[in-house]
């Protein structure tokens, strides 16, 4: 179910423009909330179960994604009962913009990749190409297997990747919170939040 929290007109949403605000910490006024924090929770103790099933008995290598796959990681990794190592790699596409651009790797892979089982972690699948690319890196470095754990998957035909593990559902428009930003901010919010459609 979608809440609307309210309804704004608000023209810019495309990129950010110099003049934001650096002391506006509250949610824009044109946010709808898709999921609240007892949902959010019920998701990453699902994602959770699926993982520790299907990684019964081995000992992955989680990759966070940074930045977003920070908020993400930290609260499934508690909720693992398998053994893991944590590494972690950095790369952008969106630079606090709404729309993703070229791929920047500010970080390579960190971790011991060659013949173990690589887990992925990340806040959202939403075109894919970033997931894509670190797929690639990885089996590169010789990762003997790689999987795709991501919070939430968007709804939408034009991904070039899956994910092999997802917690949420959400429809194909600007999301936040739960490790998501809007222009910078809001990462550490425990509902998700989408921008009303103008």
């Amino acid at each position: 179910m979608i809440l609307s929290v309210s309804k704004m007109n608000m023209a810019e949403s495309k990129d950010i423009p110099n003049s934001w605000p650096i002391e506006s910490n509250e949610i824009p006024d044109n946010a709808d909330l898709l999921y609240d924090a007892d949902q959010v929770n019920c998701a990453f103790d699902k994602l959770a179960d699926d993982i520790n099933h299907a990684l019964k008995g081995q000992s992955p290598l989680v990759v966070c994604v940074l930045i977003g796959g920070i908020v993400v990681a930290g609260r499934l990794i508690s909720r693992l009962k398998i053994p893991c190592d944590i590494g972690y790699v950095h790369v952008s596409r969106y630079r606090d913009r709404t729309r993703g651009g070229d791929l920047d790797w500010l970080t390579n892979v960190y971790g011991q990749v060659e013949n173990r089982v690589v887990l992925i972690v990340d806040d959202i699948l939403d075109e894919g190409t970033t997931l894509l690319e670190i797929e690639k890196r990885l089996k590169e470095q010789g990762a003997s297997r790689t999987l795709k754990a991501v919070l939430v998957k968007k709804r939408r035909p034009s991904v070039v990747t899956s994910v092999d593990f997802f917690g949420l559902e959400v429809p194909d428009r600007y999301v936040f919170g739960c490790g998501m930003d809007y222009r910078g901010r809001f990462r550490n919010l425990p509902e998700v939040y989408a921008l009303a459609e103008i």
